[in-house]
């Protein structure tokens, strides 16, 4: 934290996917949480994808959300070459290991675009224990530049919902339809089920929604809500919470489920491996259709208590408040004004 009397640091956040969805309400917090503005001025920049070399920058420390890839590097070494002295830190919201794993033919590549786009950063930030890792077990960040801080947004309102009551059969899941998140998965999972009274409620808008509702079909139980603007109202909809995730660097939804007291059934993969927790917590495979159902049947009134969900909403914040706080400090900003 600056010392008293002394300017905060300026800190300018580039994003160049503003779809609604974690990445922005985790930014959104960072710009808005109190104790983080004691801290610095986070300030967010949207930057059009091929504009990102061009940019001339009036910051203490840039935090790079920008995509990274082979087209995109050009640009990020050219958004380096104009900078050469200004601190300049990346986070990594998409890659893991699972996401290398189905999507990646020649890893070998792959491994060599990451570390060279890696190696232009000062430091890189994973989201996730489960992706830093990886981060550094591969070799892609050397450990001495690697920091975790886990994403987070405001859970005050997910703390302060009822929790549910009896056994859960009315389940969520929220996030892109993609074929990322697994829904498909979930979705043959669930019509596999005899209860007539049960229902899947899916919150979230992307590409593969009308394959989705095709693989709905006639069954009325699933209900497509598309993307909604307050999550704390659609949460307080459900009785626990699927994220049947194929890969996910961490997932803000299982930590939202979890301080809202709704059990979580998730994918024991990448970052998800973060919210282990106790008995409201379950993992099961990617894509296995017959241990979701089973999971969902097995399902009970074991969401967390209301000191539990508090403590674990406090905690959650203040991590990661006290890991921006290290990174900035490590950094040793000398704000100019």
């Amino acid at each position: 934290m600056p010392a008293p009397g002394s300017p905060r640091p300026r800190i300018l956040h580039l994003v160049d996917d503003t779809t609604p969805g974690g990445v922005m309400r985790m930014l959104e917090f960072l710009a808005t949480d109190p104790a983080l503005a004691r801290q610095a001025g986070h300030m967010i920049m949207p930057v059009p994808r091929g504009r990102v070399g061009r940019l001339s920058l009036q910051a203490d420390l840039v935090v790079s959300h920008l995509s990274v890839n082979w087209r995109a590097l050009p640009r990020l070494i050219a958004l380096r070459a104009r900078h050469p002295g200004l601190k300049i830190v990346h986070v990594e919201h998409s890659y893991t290991e699972g996401f290398t794993a189905l999507n990646v033919p020649s890893r070998a590549r792959f491994h060599t675009l990451l570390r060279t786009a890696y190696a232009l950063f000062d430091r890189v930030v994973a989201v996730s224990e489960g992706q830093g890792t990886w981060l550094r077990d591969r070799g892609l960040v050397p450990g001495a530049r690697l920091t975790v801080i886990r994403s987070v947004v405001d859970l005050t309102r997910f703390a302060a919902l009822p929790g549910p009551q009896g056994r859960p059969r009315v389940l969520g899941a929220f996030g892109r339809l993609d074929r990322q998140k697994g829904f498909d998965t979930m979705i043959t999972a669930f019509r596999t089920l005899p209860d007539p009274g049960a229902e899947l409620h899916i919150f979230g808008e992307g590409s593969e929604r009308a394959a989705l509702e095709a693989l709905a079909a006639e069954d009325l139980r699933v209900t497509f809500h598309g993307h909604v603007e307050d999550p704390v109202a659609a949460m307080a909809g459900v009785d626990a919470v699927l994220m049947p995730s194929r890969w996910e660097a961490y997932g803000i939804a299982a930590l939202e489920a979890r301080v809202a007291g709704r059990p979580l059934i998730a994918t024991g993969i990448d970052g998800l491996r973060d919210h282990a927790g106790g008995a409201e917590v379950r993992f099961v495979p990617p894509g296995a259709v017959a241990a979701l159902r089973e999971a969902i049947e097995a399902l009970g009134p074991t969401g967390l208590g209301p000191e539990a969900r508090r403590k674990l909403a406090v905690g959650a914040v203040a991590e990661t408040r006290e890991g921006w706080a290290a990174l900035i400090a490590s950094l040793e900003l000398r704000p100019v004004g």
